[in-house]
């Protein structure tokens, strides 16, 4: 059997958001599983860190002094304020993947995904949807870590958010996770085909083509 044929591509960003509860971390964690051709992001943050999560690993946790330094440095993608703490994406980490020719997957809300602009040609932006806004509660409330009124407080947030799903490319409706992810995993295969991705289609066309 003749070998696969490996053509050069540029990497991607793969931008996943949704309101809190509808599954966006749990299908990113399932989307990196297997796929050593993408890496995750990993955000700075003025959140504090929660027991369990590492540094480097989980956020680079950093004061609001650190965090005015990176967005005086031009050194976020992208920066958001979200439920009382700022989280950016750091250029030196997309950087960093792109050079070992990885995707990057992002998870970040969608004032992030909107300043994205300058990677316009590279991004590919997923919304995540609840089945229900009643789903989206009973889920909240199934983790057993928030008060009624933080809970009140994300779902008044998750109408806002799910107003912005036409700024994306595409929307999923995460009523069954499997399904979900299945569904994310074609989209990104796709996109990684794509025509103007394939920087080495050019000379391979030429060669057959003399």
């Amino acid at each position: 059997m003749a070998d696969p044929i490996q053509l050069e591509r540029r990497g991607l960003l793969y931008v996943l958001s949704s309101p809190s509860g509808a599954g966006k971390s749990t299908i990113a964690r399932m989307l990196l599983e297997g796929d050593d051709e993408m890496s995750l992001s990993v955000s700075a943050t003025t959140r504090p860190i929660r027991d369990g999560e590492i540094e480097g690993i989980d956020y680079h946790f950093v004061d609001d002094a650190e965090f005015d330094q990176l967005v005086d440095k031009d050194a976020f993608l992208e920066w958001a304020h979200v439920f009382g703490h700022r989280y950016g994406t750091l250029k030196s980490e997309v950087e960093t993947a792109f050079a070992s020719g990885r995707d990057v997957l992002l998870d970040v809300d969608w004032q992030g995904a909107q300043q994205l602009k300058a990677l316009d040609s590279d991004t590919v932006r997923v919304f995540i949807l609840p089945p229900s806004m009643s789903e989206l509660e009973q889920r909240l409330r199934g983790r057993g870590t928030d008060s009624d009124a933080v809970i009140a407080g994300r779902m008044e947030r998750a109408a806002a958010e799910i107003s912005h799903w036409k700024e994306y490319d595409y929307v999923l409706i995460n009523n069954d996770v499997d399904r979900c992810v299945k569904k994310a995993r074609v989209i990104l295969e796709a996109e990684r085909l794509r025509r103007n991705r394939r920087v080495g289609i050019v000379d391979f066309v030429r060669g057959l083509t003399g």
